[in-house]
């Protein structure tokens, strides 16, 4: 757990959380040798003992990772700019009730299932591919050929 939560620190993920954690909430990335960034103290993580207790912040799209028929392959997914991704546990799938509550369910194109810190670093990673502001990839081998976008912020909103 250590792992993936120094990873969605990495990946300048806002929170993270787990639903019936096999380690008590102490042990989660604080003392974990595989969180030496000690990500636990500065991202905020919150503890849910049932599914039913999950709370999302608003307009925040749950989007379950996992190997189904029906799931949207990762490459082809467009990820919601507010979005909470939830995972299985280590040889666990996400069971059915899960797989509802989701608005989107997707999978990394694999022969097996992967380790869920794995898994999760495929997952960010895609994300800041399809959202983060890069030059694009070049047709050839190499590097970029083009700069990356220069971000415009636009005038201000204001409401009447």
């Amino acid at each position: 757990m250590g792992n993936l939560i120094r990873t969605a620190h990495g990946f300048g993920a806002s929170f993270v959380f787990s639903i019936s954690p096999r380690l008590e909430a102490g042990e989660v990335g604080h003392d974990s040798h595989a969180d030496t960034a000690r990500s636990a103290k500065t991202l905020p993580y919150f503890e849910y003992h049932s599914l039913e207790e999950l709370a999302l912040p608003k307009d925040c799209r749950l989007v379950g990772v996992e190997l189904t028929d029906d799931s949207i392959d990762l490459p082809s997914f467009h990820h919601p700019l507010n979005a909470a991704y939830i995972l299985g546990g280590e040889r666990m799938s996400l069971p059915q009730n899960t797989l509802d509550r989701c608005d989107y369910v997707v999978k990394i194109p694999t022969r097996f299932s992967l380790n869920v810190a794995t898994a999760g670093a495929i997952v960010m990673y895609d994300r800041l591919m399809t959202l983060g502001r890069f030059a694009p990839r070049p047709v050839q081998s190499g590097g970029p050929v083009e700069h990356a976008p220069v971000h415009v912020h636009g005038g201000p909103k204001i409401k009447s």
